[in-house]
């Protein structure tokens, strides 16, 4: 029998909070430039493994900052062989992730033969090749379609993968969030989780450490070729990346066992798990940007959660002595 784990909440006064995520790497596009320390650009035509037609510049018109936001834009544009333009930046050597939790603010273009992605690669990319070094794509859309893909690529005796899909309207904002730990992947729209992998001894090289890409490709082996519908220039705009480590080693076994219902939510929050009410202690409630809003108190009340503005949160606490982590959205 499940025991109902129910809290009221009160705000007080903390002087140490323990944050169990920290922001790691950020990228706001606030500036006038596109930041070289955190970003290049790959160049060149040939297809890129999957019979794309552009030719990757690191040319202003395709790849600036403007107005708070990073621009990718695809241009009808003739560049040797290679009919169409566009940018593909990479962090490649500046930057790399070994799990943790991934949040992008972007809107995206549309249109016969248009392919934007924002997805990471294997750091050991030039020494084992693809698809050993393994991929994670955060979110992929292609052509008109009212839905975004994530999937992972590996090498199982050939190449595998396998993945998931959301319904929603891409030209949109929308934030793309991954959740990445040893042992499984969790992809999100807008804070509400809509796939979930595992990472088994097949998939291994899915704990390497990974690097960012964002690109606009223009046809391939997936969307096919653009067409006279096909509008130019294909743009996408990207408010903000950000990459969150755990501080706090947590109990991926406990946490299982514990679920917040509902998710997403509006007025209250539950715990439901098999645990009884004195297992758990030192409950904290944090906005997504680490910042601590207010501790949680063990009693015979839910959580209210009326005053909190629209967004993602996430709740630490202990159960017998472990930590655990536990993500909800604010509606």
């Amino acid at each position: 029998m499940k025991f109902l784990i129910v809290f009221s909440v009160f705000i007080s006064i903390q002087l140490v909070a323990q944050n169990p995520y920290t922001l790691d790497w950020s990228d706001e596009f606030n500036g006038s430039a596109i930041d070289t320390t955190k970003w290049k650009h790959e160049i060149g035509g040939g297809g890129w493994g999957n019979n794309e037609y552009q030719y990757y510049t690191s040319s202003t018109s395709n790849s600036f900052v403007n107005g708070g936001y990073l621009h990718i834009k695809a241009l009808q544009q003739q560049m040797g062989t290679n009919n169409y333009t566009s940018a593909r930046m990479i962090t490649k050597g500046k930057y790399s992730l070994q799990h943790g939790k991934v949040e992008a603010k972007i809107k995206l273009p549309i249109g016969p033969g248009t392919w934007p992605a924002f997805w990471m690669l294997g750091d050991n990319i030039s020494t084992v090749s693809w698809p050993a070094c393994g991929e994670i794509d955060i979110m992929e859309h292609v052509n008109s379609e009212t839905k975004v893909y994530g999937t992972i690529h590996y090498d199982s005796v050939g190449h595998r993968y396998y993945g998931g899909s959301k319904a929603c309207d891409v030209t949109n904002w929308h934030v793309y969030g991954l959740e990445w730990n040893a042992t499984k992947l969790m992809w999100f729209l807008d804070g509400v989780k809509y796939y979930e992998t595992s990472i088994n001894t097949a998939r291994s090289e899915l704990n390497n450490p990974f690097y960012f890409l964002l690109n606009v490709a223009i046809g391939g082996n997936w969307p096919g070729g653009p067409n006279q519908f096909t509008p130019f220039p294909a743009e996408m705009l990207v408010d903000f990346i950000r990459v969150y480590k755990p501080a706090l080693g947590t109990d991926e076994l406990t946490a299982s066992m514990i679920e917040l219902v509902p998710n997403p939510a509006d007025q209250t929050i539950q715990l439901i798990s098999n645990f009884s009410n004195e297992s758990f202690s030192n409950g904290q409630l944090w906005s997504m940007e680490g910042r601590f809003v207010q501790s949680i108190d063990f009693i015979a009340s839910l959580i209210d959660i009326q005053h909190l503005e629209k967004g993602t949160y996430f709740i630490s606490f202990e159960v017998n002595g472990k930590q655990v982590v536990k993500q909800f959205l604010k509606q």
